[in-house]
């Protein structure tokens, strides 16, 4: 296993487990892996809410009927997994969303005036794929969806996909990421694999190639890699050792409309046939996470850190000033511990650093008579500084989600 394998790093950091009890290709999240998975979704969601994004929420499992309508039921049944009630009804576990999303639009007419109608939510959706394809959390049975669905009108297609550009160049900006689009397109020689006409089909595709040209992209090919319902544009990030990942996706769908008669009521009082376009930020939580680690070698920035700052006592002398230290920290909303074990000072630098927690604050005889700490950072030593200063450069850092 590689140095920056992202199944290392999450066992070293304490961020995930798994257990054969649960079975493969479920991960467990630990606490501190879910105040990773937490920070990353709240960030997508300011982003999003800015954009005028609204929230929904909906099951896990549905009635056969709701796919059997979309189409996934005859495209998809194999990577379904179905449910049985007591009574005979059959169900499936939900392996995507935008089924559910079509009835929470549909649940009452729209004017055109309302559109467009954006939903999000952050769910799992759950896919059967073969025991030997399962890795780490690169390929996971339960799949954590920042999803959103864009219910629009043909003209405002551009406009929506672009918005949502913004977001994941300011997303993954943040990281460090340089990405490349794929042009996911159908394969011509499979027809059968999709649903809808060939003439839909085409004006999808020549819409999003406008799209990605009009932004300048650095852009590949990617026949064959289409939703089964229409055209994206996949977004792939780069790990440590090279290899390309699709982390966001942006989708534009003319079928899944058309399927359940999804309609707005236009300027001249008549139904009007929308577009539905499918967005992730991040693809799957678990996906970017993976990523994330071994582009990082596990070194999060600050924001992102379970533990921002390490207190470390020199003696049992110093404990009573750095638990004071400890409680300014932490009432100023910043994640900090205490390490007030017996070990040397060097041993407890030495650990801080194995979990690579971003900033150390160590405190001896002369912090504790000048109320300060000697704060160290990835950056190096930045000296005894009067708790007030650790405490301002921490909060700045994290608020504005400055990469260290």
């Amino acid at each position: 296993m590689e140095e920056n394998d992202h199944r290392k790093l999450g066992q070293e950091l304490d961020l995930f487990t798994f257990s054969d009890l649960v079975g493969s290709g479920l991960p467990l999240w630990t606490p501190k892996g879910t105040l990773v998975r937490q920070e990353i979704d709240n960030f997508v969601w300011e982003l999003r809410r800015a954009k005028g994004y609204e929230r929904v929420t909906i099951p896990h499992i549905t009635k056969k009927d709701l796919y059997e309508k979309s189409g996934h039921w005859s495209k998809f049944a194999d990577e379904l997994f179905k449910i049985t009630s007591r009574e005979g009804r059959e169900y499936a576990m939900k392996p995507m969303n935008c089924p559910h999303h079509t009835q929470i639009f549909d649940r009452k007419p729209h004017s055109y005036r309302e559109m467009p109608q954006r939903y999000a939510e952050t769910t799992m959706v759950y896919r059967d794929e073969q025991s030997g394809e399962l890795g780490g959390l690169t390929r996971v049975l339960s799949i954590t969806q920042d999803d959103a669905h864009v219910f629009c009108r043909s003209s405002q297609v551009t406009e929506e996909f672009l918005k949502i550009w913004d977001i994941i160049d300011t997303f993954y900006k943040t990281f460090g990421f340089t990405l490349r689009v794929r042009l996911s397109f159908r394969d011509p020689a499979a027809p059968e694999k999709y649903l809808g006409t060939p003439e839909i089909w085409d004006r999808a595709e020549s819409e999003l190639r406008k799209i990605a040209e009009d932004r300048g992209a650095d852009t590949i090919e990617g026949p064959g890699e289409a939703a089964l319902y229409g055209p994206k544009l996949d977004f792939m990030a780069a790990n440590a050792a090279g290899r390309e990942w699709q982390v966001a996706t942006i989708q534009l769908d003319m079928n899944i409309p058309e399927r359940f008669d999804l309609t707005c009521v236009n300027e001249k009082g008549e139904k009007e046939r929308i577009v539905m376009i499918h967005a992730a930020i991040t693809g799957s939580l678990e996906r970017f996470i993976a990523v994330l680690l071994e582009y990082l070698g596990g070194n999060f920035p600050t924001w992102l850190s379970p533990v921002q700052a390490k207190v470390l006592p020199i003696s049992d002398a110093h404990l009573g000033y750095a638990e004071e230290v400890l409680e300014s920290l932490k009432a100023a909303g910043i994640r900090a511990e205490l390490d007030s074990s017996h070990e040397s000072l060097g041993k407890k630098i030495r650990e801080a650093k194995l979990q690579k927690i971003p900033y150390t604050l160590v405190i001896g005889d002369q912090e504790v008579a000048s109320e300060t700490a000697s704060l160290e950072g990835r950056e190096g030593k930045l000296g005894a500084l009067p708790i007030a200063e650790v405490i301002a450069k921490l909060t700045e850092e994290i608020k504005t989600r400055m990469s260290s």
